[in-house]
């Protein structure tokens, strides 16, 4: 299970794409307001008898604000549609139709220019409109066209964050049916030590339904984004610990988290049930992490019941700081760090002072990501404790995994 995440952003690049930036129809609604001297203007999205306000301008009046909702039949927003009111209303009292209103008298309502708000496929979103509490005789059907103008820009910006939140509903969807039905698998990875190829423990490693099509990165960098990475990753840690009886006893197993799961109080409920130190949480992040104490906290009262790894040594400076703060039990030496070290003077350099240091603070280095034998003898030359990788084991289901650890037992 590899949390470790890219910077990717799956969710929300169909609506970049379509041109879609955030802000951007609310200077829309001002430019249109100040152009006309209006004191409010506003989107309205107009369904099922309801009128929802979704962008406003209101400049220094408090007369509306996005998100409020109302009967459709008790404004104007319907019945700019219906044809039943004007585009251009000048003197709202003089209005029959208008006047006989309650927010006209309320608000109230001087002057007011509506439009149908229309998609790229011609149908209708809600109303692009303006108003003021005073009356305005001076509006006329160049303004009309000025709001038609505007309106057509702001459809676009509206249209392509419709499709985002399509997107993302399907994405909310799909996380949640997961979470659900609990149907994350694990594959095992084995970690070896280096001295006699000994299988030590295992990397649980995620595996989503759409495994072959979609990295578990991207399903966990998804279900960050709408606020469901911690659950998410809760899930993959029941998941990996379920596997546990049916390992040796004196096999340890690897479980990635991120430092906001660490801090969910859930973890610490679920490792409760645990009966030995026989897991390993490998704290991931590639973000800076600016407080480290509360992480520190959470990770000391979790040390009677698990032990700490951190990755991505040599990878880059949040690696390094983890280290240094957070004082792991196991190292796990970056794939980039590992790769080709066979020939390389630097990363042998690099290699060698992350294994002294090691050794200085009483932590065990595990390299991973070894996929060649060169990898393997230079690693090995080099005092590294442990390493994982297809050169030596790919990763396998839990029966096989186990069944792996019992023949090397029978063997030694």
């Amino acid at each position: 299970m590899n949390t470790a995440l890219p910077s990717l952003n799956p969710l929300f690049g169909a609506a970049e794409a379509a041109g879609f930036q955030p802000g951007v129809v609310e200077l829309i609604l001002r430019a249109v307001r100040e152009h006309l001297g209006m004191e409010v203007a506003f989107a309205s999205r107009v369904a099922d008898g309801k009128v929802v306000i979704q962008y406003a301008d209101t400049g220094e009046s408090a007369l509306i604000e996005a998100g409020a909702v109302f009967n459709a039949e008790d404004g104007y927003c319907q019945r700019v549609l219906d044809e039943r009111l004007p585009f251009i209303i000048r003197d709202a009292s003089q209005v029959p139709e208008a006047a006989r209103l309650e927010c006209t008298r309320t608000m109230p309502i001087g002057a007011h220019i509506s439009i149908p708000l229309r998609l790229s496929d011609g149908s209708v979103y809600g109303t692009f409109c303006c108003f003021s509490r005073t009356a305005d005789p001076t509006l006329n059907d160049r303004d009309v066209n000025t709001m038609h103008a505007f309106a057509e820009i702001a459809a676009t910006q509206i249209e392509a964050k419709m499709a985002q939140d399509e997107l993302r509903e399907a994405v909310v969807g799909r996380i949640r049916d997961v979470i659900d039905r609990g149907s994350i698998t694990m594959a095992m990875q084995p970690i070896c030590r280096l001295s006699d190829g000994t299988v030590i423990g295992f990397e649980a490693l995620a595996r989503f339904p759409d495994h072959e099509d979609r990295p578990p990165t991207t399903w966990f960098e998804e279900a960050k984004q709408i606020g469901l990475g911690t659950e998410l990753e809760l899930t993959a840690v029941r998941s990996a610990l379920a596997a546990l009886p049916y390992l040796p006893a004196d096999k340890y197993l690897t479980v990635n988290v991120s430092p906001e799961t660490v801090l969910a109080p859930e973890l610490g409920e679920i490792l409760d049930e645990l009966g030995e130190r026989r897991v390993v949480l490998e704290v991931t992040e590639h973000a800076i992490i600016n407080d480290y104490e509360p992480l520190k906290r959470v990770l000391h009262d979790l040390r009677g019941k698990v032990r700490i790894a951190v990755d991505d040594a040599g990878a880059g400076y949040s690696g390094l700081r983890h280290i240094l703060d957070l004082r792991p039990d196991l190292i796990k030496l970056d794939m980039s760090l590992t790769r080709d070290i066979d020939g390389d003077p630097a990363r042998v350099a690099m290699t060698t002072a992350l294994v002294r240091f090691a050794r200085e603070i009483g932590s065990l280095i595990v390299a991973e990501g070894v996929e060649s034998k060169g990898e393997y003898e230079a690693l090995r030359r080099l005092k590294v404790d442990a390493a994982q990788g297809h050169f030596l084991h790919r990763p396998m289901p839990v029966a096989a995994a186990a069944q792996l650890a019992r023949d090397q037992g029978k063997a030694a």
